[in-house]
């Protein structure tokens, strides 16, 4: 096999695996949206009722969650602990905007 034949092999083969991840990369921007739709119906539930924002227990369960399903797909489960924090983090602020309207 030529040096040209194998690089054009490797370009096709990154452009696969690209392609791939960038399928991927949309779902999950997708998901999040339909996710953050759904925290916002939460947050005006929980205004019209006078719930606050947080809710650090579910919180706490949802984040053992994560962990248990990230471990159980191979993934590193503080990373799925931190992304998870993060989300919550940009829900709660949703919530406080929702809450003071």
């Amino acid at each position: 096999m030529s040096n040209s034949s194998m690089d054009e092999s490797v370009r096709a083969e990154l452009g696969r695996l690209r392609d791939s991840i960038d399928n991927i990369d949309a779902a999950v921007i997708h998901m999040l949206a339909e996710r953050f739709k759904a925290t916002q119906q939460v947050g005006h539930l929980k205004a019209a009722h006078k719930l606050p924002p947080a809710d650090p227990a579910r919180e706490a369960r949802q984040i053992a969650r994560l962990r248990e399903l990230a471990e159980n797909a191979k993934l590193d489960p503080a990373f799925a602990e931190k992304f998870l924090n993060f989300i919550i983090a940009e829900v709660i602020r949703h919530h406080e905007t929702i809450a003071r309207a």
